[in-house]
């Protein structure tokens, strides 16, 4: 009889386990397809691959089909599986900002850094103070958050001068690498200086969260620094010599490449890398990015898990990512023309923190004006880490339906814009041949990275 009675519990929860799967490839084949129309549609509009991702998933999205097509929308993309898809997209991430990593070019920093810590404050100061401005005219105009009550004045301005601060580190990325310019000086100065920009953004993110959860302690931040410091050290000074002759022998082992074991050994120390960063709370990828940097100095290494890695992430992971993220976007939210106008304001106050404000402080520390410009074109980009953010803030009822649509637009324009202007700007600069070289004004078809 006991047995009796535990067959159907199984029967159930295999049957729920089928159910699920059949959710996620149906999601999965639906985004991979459109995902690559998309990006073949934006190729040739000269756009890079993550803007058609981005458009792909805002199309499939509530914006569009779910607003046209509810009923089809809920059966195909059904909420049980957004926990597995964003589990999936994480880890696309953390794959390709171990590869950014070991692309990173540490030389050209010798005699840039100042312009790397020049451009990386500039990027998180003048952004923020035009963000605080900015809320006391949207303060009184702006609706009632969705969810929760209306938080303070203080918790508005708060994440409107963090959203504005922040550079996409995954899309600044790929972006680099599709333009084949992460090795060029202005390449490793932008990432330097998103990468520190960033960082410092998400510690502040916590501690504004803290803040408007009215759980604000001085010494969550300065733990979270402390932290990400000891973090750094232990790989740079321990863990990169121990891994560098590892990796030595098993390629010499493995007659110029990697063994199951070895890859298996480089993959669980990067999710062990991840893992770290998210334990102390400034975003997985950062972990990821750390370890791939002190392996950057290892050309064949680098070719080896380039050779691996970049195809898949490029078919499966990162359209997981870009699309189903703007599947969670609706941009119906703005129907009045006074929103219309408060929105260009954010949009102008997010390009002049941006391109403005990097930009000059890249000339200042001795770049050219157009290089200069192209330094502030780049950190423009914000891309779906800004989405990460406003989500954020969303879920903790600072920012009202209208503010959160404007902020999505804007991270889609801002990313969006990056690369027109920077063909633009390039003439006579490093980036041109090196752009040039890469295929990307020939090519017409959405080509892998």
């Amino acid at each position: 009889m006991t047995q009796l009675f535990a067959l159907p519990p199984l029967a159930n929860s295999s049957l729920n386990d089928e159910r699920l799967l059949f959710t996620v490839l149906t999601q999965l084949i639906l985004i991979i397809a459109t995902a690559r129309l998309f990006a073949v549609v934006f190729r040739c509009l000269r756009q890079p691959i993550v803007v058609g991702e981005i458009a792909a998933g805002l199309v499939l999205g509530p914006s569009c089909f779910g607003h046209f097509f509810p009923e089809a929308s809920q059966r195909i993309f059904d909420p049980a599986a957004a926990d597995v898809f964003g589990v999936l997209s994480q880890l696309g991430l953390i794959l390709l900002l171990f590869i950014v990593g070991l692309e990173f070019e540490f030389s050209h920093l010798k005699s840039h850094s100042r312009a790397a810590i020049a451009v990386s404050l500039s990027g998180i100061v003048v952004p923020f103070a035009l963000g605080a401005v900015l809320a006391l005219g949207l303060w009184q105009a702006v609706s009632t958050p969705a969810l929760g009550e209306r938080a303070s004045f203080a918790g508005f301005l708060l994440f409107l001068g963090i959203a504005m601060s922040i550079t996409a580190i995954p899309v600044l990325g790929r972006l680099l690498l599709e333009l084949n310019i992460t090795k060029t000086t202005i390449g490793t100065v932008t990432m330097t200086a998103a990468a520190v920009n960033d960082a410092v953004g998400w510690i502040l993110l916590a501690a504004i969260s803290s803040i408007v959860e009215a759980r604000y302690e001085v010494g969550l931040t300065v733990r979270m620094v402390a932290a990400t410091l000891a973090f750094f050290a232990v790989v740079l000074w321990l863990v990169r010599p121990l891994l560098k002759r590892y990796i030595r022998r098993a390629i010499e082992a493995g007659n110029g490449d990697l063994t199951m074991n070895s890859l298996a050994v480089v993959y669980g120390l990067v999710f062990l890398c991840a893992l770290a960063t998210n334990l102390i709370g400034i975003f997985a990828v950062f972990g990821a990015f750390t370890l791939g940097t002190v392996l950057s100095d290892e050309p064949e290494f680098r070719n080896i898990m380039t050779r691996h890695l970049r195809n898949f992430l490029t078919v499966i992971f990162l359209p997981i990512f870009f699309t189903y993220t703007g599947l969670q976007t609706d941009i119906g939210a703005l129907q009045s023309n006074t929103q219309w106008l408060m929105f260009g304001a954010v949009l102008a106050c997010a390009i002049a923190g941006k391109l403005a404000g990097c930009g000059l402080a890249a000339y200042a520390t001795g770049f050219h004006l157009r290089e200069a410009l192209c330094i502030g074109t780049l950190m423009n980009t914000r891309g779906l880490m800004e989405l990460i953010v406003i989500n954020v803030g969303r879920q903790l009822g600072v920012l009202p339906p209208d503010v959160y649509c404007m902020l999505v637009l804007m991270a889609l324009f801002t990313t969006a814009m990056t690369t027109p202007l920077l063909l633009l700007l390039m003439r006579g600069t490093e980036l041109e041949p090196q752009i040039r070289q890469s295929g990307f004004l020939e090519r017409r078809s959405a080509e892998p990275l």
